[in-house]
């Protein structure tokens, strides 16, 4: 099969579009035949091995996870022996690392039915995105009707689905941007939008109850000037930034820890993780009509390493997606 691969730490100049062998399902693995993947910022982290304190993780020398890509939606074209509830043939979507490929493995706690009149590409714009906000919001923040949500980079993959997941526990909703992106965040249903570059959300005076942070780029204390006394604050460590750093974003994570004991406000971090139950949430959601993938160009898998290029270079507006 053809795929996107990586065997060391760089740029998009490391990736190659090649054959590789096909894989093949364990007992409790959906083997999937890809009809779209798209592009997130972990995606980016993951191939420069940015912040280095992740290569922890991620791979000392060279990234474990050699085919690059992240989210996917396709057809089932085999299951292993112990897989129930899903069937070759069946149209899925879900998170597993190597989606840039014509085929993938993936735990079938990670999988499930695409959502009914969505295309492959709408739906593979949403796993990691979708599920990421959909934590915060609704797990992490506990958000509720009546409450005021700031979400700061709400142009971004994340972004986009934060505000409408947000709109859609009844919240009022401030979405934060560069101009371009102004109307594209009304659009989705955002009460109010701060074009950061004409206005300072942490200094204008306004409260919020939650702020989900998309992009780690201001400091703990101005996150906090943001929040009502007893606001909850939650950082994913997401987005892409000048890298080469030893901690990146995650320097926010460890002054988090120091300062949540001594405060009021709720100070808390995004555990992201696939999970089938979230998957089925988003697919409600998308097919009641309150969430929709917003995509804002397409690649060819031939083209993934063009792809994530955009995503770092053009700092892209909400999904990149790679058909296959």
């Amino acid at each position: 099969m053809k795929a996107v691969i990586q065997h060391r730490y760089g740029t998009v100049d490391e990736l190659e579009f090649r054959e590789v062998d096909q894989p093949v399902p364990a007992a409790r693995e959906v083997l999937v035949r890809v009809h779209a993947a798209s592009v997130n910022a972990y995606d980016w982290h993951l191939m420069h091995g940015d912040p280095k304190i992740a290569r922890l993780v991620l791979g000392i020398r060279a990234p474990k996870a050699k085919i690059r890509g992240r989210d996917f939606a396709g057809r089932v074209e085999a299951v292993g022996s112990e897989v129930k509830g899903l069937h070759p043939g069946d149209e899925v979507f879900g998170e597993a690392d190597g989606a840039f490929a014509e085929f993938v493995c993936v735990q079938d706690g990670a999988v499930d039915l695409k959502p009914a009149g969505f295309t492959f590409e709408q739906a593979a714009a949403m796993p990691l995105a979708a599920n990421t906000a959909l934590i915060g919001l609704r797990d992490v923040a506990g958000v509720r009707a009546g409450q005021t949500v700031l979400v700061n980079g709400a142009s971004g993959g994340v972004g986009t689905f934060a505000v409408q997941i947000a709109k859609a526990y009844g919240a009022e909703v401030t979405g934060v941007c560069r101009t371009r992106n102004v109307e594209l965040v009304r659009s989705l249903g955002a009460d109010h939008v701060v074009d950061y570059t004409q206005e300072d959300f942490t200094r204008g005076g306004r409260r919020y109850d939650v702020v989900l942070d998309l992009v780690g780029n201001r400091s703990l204390s101005e996150f906090r000037r943001a929040l009502t006394p007893t606001g909850t604050l939650v950082l994913s460590g997401g987005g892409v930034y000048e890298g080469g750093s030893l901690l990146g974003p995650m320097s926010l994570f460890f002054k988090r820890r120091l300062v949540s004991p001594l405060v009021r406000q709720r100070l808390l971090e995004l555990p992201a993780k696939a999970r089938k139950e979230n998957l089925a949430a988003l697919r409600e959601l998308a097919e009641s009509g309150k969430i929709t993938p917003v995509i804002e160009r397409t690649y060819p898998l031939s083209e993934a390493a063009a792809a994530i290029r955009h995503v770092e270079e053009e700092h892209a507006r909400a999904k990149i997606v790679v058909t296959v």
